[in-house]
């Protein structure tokens, strides 16, 4: 059976009420959660982004079942993969072993902050398995030392190790990142239903191995106004990865979709209360081979009603998946 997650959307809800809505997720009965990890919102109507990983702490103490996961969080430039690891590991202690570590090369719109310049798409992919390896290191216990490419690790160790490893995903979007996640990764992670990129895994090492995709949904009795939500807020997902990870911000977000229309949101996003096409957008994950797979309901103030809807009608329906 497809495990069905929901998202904790930090660029689009503030700290407090990501707990909260994690908690009426698991209440509802959401299998797992994944929570995004931004230091800027995509658009400016979105209007939040509170640090991740406070917010999962929170959220490891206020729940008690649903998994917990990053998707995902970039360890080579804003963070460097040591304290990636360390807050890994704790959180891991805090969620008493439902926490797995999502991995990405990241985008420019976060990553720019502190300043080091936005690599070139291979030199990031280089970072990322360099990053992976120190983390897997720290992982096994004992001090580390690293001198590497891009990173340097001087006599580390992670004094606080859970009993449960961490598990480790890495998000893919083309070949290269889909060896990477293979050879080194406990899970793959991906935002399109492409069967290609999962064989590409499989043909690395993945077979067997979770798969875990995200679907954005606009829930809304009133299926306009989810078409008017999902526009304002979600136009940004059109662009496609390689436009995505390379904007600065979200001005350059606004200018980038200014001609998206509502019209094209709506044809790539389930919008309303029509359960089948919430059903339809799940099933081609699932037929694409990924055993998990998160929604994101668009806008902050309307988790509540999309969570009560999803356990009253989405979720039943989904399980007959």
């Amino acid at each position: 059976m497809v495990r069905i997650g929901y998202t904790m959307m930090t660029e689009q809800t503030g700290p407090r009420e990501l707990v909260r809505d994690v908690v009426a997720a698991e209440r509802a009965g959401f299998d797992f959660s994944v929570t995004s990890d931004h230091y800027f919102p995509w658009l400016r109507e979105q209007g939040h982004a509170p640090y991740a990983w406070a917010v999962l702490a929170a959220a490891a103490q206020a729940t008690e079942r649903i998994g917990l996961m990053t998707y995902v969080t970039c360890p080579t430039t804003r963070y460097h993969p040591a304290v990636v690891a360390q807050k890994a590991a704790t959180l891991q202690i805090l969620a008493e072993g439902r926490f797995r570590l999502g991995l990405g090369s990241g985008e420019n719109l976060n990553e720019h902050v502190v300043g080091g310049g936005w690599p070139a798409a291979h030199v990031r992919l280089e970072m990322l398995e360099e990053a992976v390896e120190i983390i897997g290191a720290l992982f096994d216990g004992g001090n580390v030392n690293h001198h590497g490419t891009h990173f340097d690790v001087e006599n580390a160790r992670l004094w606080d190790l859970p009993e449960i490893r961490v598990p480790i995903g890495v998000a893919v979007s083309g070949p290269a990142s889909c060896a990477l996640a293979g050879r080194e990764a406990d899970l793959v992670i991906a935002t399109e239903a492409k069967r290609a990129l999962l064989d590409d895994f499989d043909r690395n090492g993945g077979s067997g191995k979770p798969r875990v995709g995200q679907l954005p949904v606009s829930y809304d009795p009133d299926r306009d106004a989810a078409v008017a939500r999902a526009h304002e807020q979600f136009r940004w997902s059109v662009g496609g990865w390689k436009v995505n990870s390379e904007l600065p911000g979200p001005a350059s977000f606004a200018q980038a979709t200014a001609l998206v229309r509502e019209d094209d949101i709506a044809s790539a996003i389930p919008c309303g209360p029509d359960v089948d096409a919430f059903v339809d957008a799940v099933r081609a994950y699932r037929d694409a081979g990924f055993t998990e797979i998160a929604l994101v309901q668009v806008g902050g103030e309307h988790q509540q009603s999309f969570i009560s809807w999803a356990e009253e009608t989405l979720l039943p329906a989904l399980r007959e998946l």
